[in-house]
């Protein structure tokens, strides 16, 4: 996920949850994209959550995380597999049984030996896996990730482990070394090789030679025996510590390897949703900050795309240069739909991935910004209008330069002038801070003075329809028109008959 550090799970916000965070994903509906990725795995889904929404804001950062997704799409199985593989560790782990008492001495050494030993066998699989599949992998991220498997398991480590594990397995009985203390209590407790490597014909005769001194416990001695495994743990305590630590350490290790796959695994089921859809991808051409870039062909929304199961209608944009993009037109003309769409491909191309386009170039931002309408709510303890401002309060608090701020009817609550005047104060101060706009709006007043004083910082796009009032849900470049489309309603309310009758009478509304 990073060429220089690990990639670390953040939570995100629960869903009866307010927030900055929490409008961006209901806004662009991620919820629905992220269950495409998860594919009813609901880690997965918590891997998704986290790389959305920490955006990487460093072009080499996302050019390496694409070649590494570029080499999952081109070797799927393999990296399905490798990811399998860290899920069955984990779950070897878990299913290691370990008793009550294994927190210290023996039965936390029993316990690490035989959790090593489960280790080992998945550690010789992914040995085998990289040995058979490295060479198809051409990005820097797998390619240094297969250069450390083949450095650190060689045959030399795996026959190191296997002695360890036989030695600490004592058939050959346990051999400890200790001194009194104060009170006679043993202090300084070694644990002995009970083979060394000096222990020939030699030394067993110079040992014989000596006097030895030992004792032995009756069978029913309870108390001795407990005595004797209370020497036993504190002899074997350091060296169960440490084989505990090294099992913690290898676990951690697939921990992150699903970690860190699970990512593109993800990535991996929304691309194949989207391909079976027949909705096209492309990596993006991230674009520093200092540059102000937006150009996209056949941009769609893919979470709509996602919950219709079928192509839906793409746009193309060219906003180079312009630093507010202001949408009218007519009413579910597609115009929220493409704001989606933009959110979603910064969010993606921020993460690392394709986005849903079939071209894409834009300027990297610092963070995207919602500022959406809702609808009236029986729990609001104030107004419609009060809300918009308190969470455009919340978001002037956040928000930084370079950032993307996306207004779907913002400030609609309101009348037309103060509506219009309001944003425009919001506009003036975002985009003097460097901050780009997308700004959907019925607000004429407010979409005519941006035409009149600022129309070469701005790109104006109009969602039209025909006479009939039928939609093409794509958008144009043009100007604003002094419209609202009550027509629409009208008709939609009443019918077309009634429309015609209308227009035909006299002296008719």
């Amino acid at each position: 996920m990073y060429a220089d550090r690990d990639f670390a799970l953040i939570p995100t916000p629960h869903r009866n949850q307010t927030g900055v965070v929490a409008d961006l994903i209901q806004d662009l509906e991620l919820d629905t994209l992220w269950d495409a990725m998860s594919g009813e795995d609901e880690y997965l889904r918590q891997v998704a959550q986290s790389a959305l929404l920490s955006s990487l804001t460093g072009i080499d950062q996302i050019r390496f995380r694409q070649q590494v997704m570029a080499d999952c799409l081109a070797q799927r199985d393999v990296v399905r597999e490798l990811y399998l593989l860290a899920v069955e560790a984990i779950a070897g782990e878990r299913r290691t049984f370990r008793p009550f008492l294994a927190t210290f001495g023996e039965g936390l050494l029993r316990y690490s030996v035989e959790l090593i030993e489960m280790f080992v066998g998945m550690l010789r699989r992914l040995r085998q896996l990289t040995e058979e599949h490295a060479g198809a992998f051409q990005s820097a991220g797998f390619q240094r990730f297969f250069e450390q498997l083949r450095s650190e398991l060689d045959d030399a480590y795996f026959e190191e482990i296997e002695n360890h594990l036989a030695t600490l397995r004592f058939r050959d009985g346990l051999v400890l070394s200790a001194r009194c203390g104060s009170g006679n209590r043993g202090v300084g407790y070694v644990l002995r090789s009970p083979r060394p490597k000096n222990r020939g014909r030699w030394y067993s005769r110079a040992v014989l030679k000596k006097p030895t001194f030992g004792f032995s416990i009756p069978d029913r001695d309870e108390a001795g025996f407990r005595a004797l495994g209370d020497l036993r743990d504190h002899g074997l305590q350091l060296v169960a510590d440490s084989l505990g630590q090294a099992a913690e350490h290898v676990l951690s290790f697939f921990v992150s390897l699903r970690t860190e796959l699970g990512f593109y695994v993800g990535a991996l089921n929304l691309h194949e949703r989207l391909t079976q859809i027949g909705e096209p991808t492309c990596f993006p051409d991230p674009v520093p900050t200092d540059q102000l870039t937006l150009t996209a062909e056949e941009v769609y929304d893919p979470c709509l795309a996602l919950r219709m199961n079928r192509t839906v209608v793409a746009n193309d944009v060219n906003a180079d240069g312009k630093d507010l993009i202001v949408i009218t037109g007519a009413n579910q003309g597609g115009k929220s739909t493409f704001l989606r769409g933009i959110g979603l491909a910064h969010l993606m191309m921020q993460a690392g991935m394709f986005v849903a386009a079939r071209s894409l170039s834009s300027t990297v931002t610092l963070g995207v910004f919602t500022h959406y309408k809702r609808e009236e709510d029986a729990t609001m303890t104030s107004g419609k209008f009060d809300e918009e401002l308190t969470r455009m309060s919340a978001i002037a608090d956040q928000i930084t330069p370079n950032a993307l701020l996306m207004c779907n009817e913002s400030f609609a609550a309101t009348n037309e002038r103060e509506g219009a005047d309001i944003a425009a104060e919001v506009i003036r101060a975002m985009t003097d801070a460097h901050i780009r706009v997308l700004f959907v709006t019925h607000l004429y007043d407010l979409a005519r003075r941006y035409e009149d004083e600022h129309s070469n910082r701005t790109l104006f796009l109009r969602a039209d329809r025909d006479e009939e009032g039928q939609r093409s849900f794509r958008l144009h470049v043009a100007p604003p028109v002094p419209t609202s489309y009550g027509e629409d309603l009208y008709q939609r309310t009443f019918g077309q008959d009634s429309l015609t009758q209308g227009r035909g009478t006299p002296g008719a509304a």
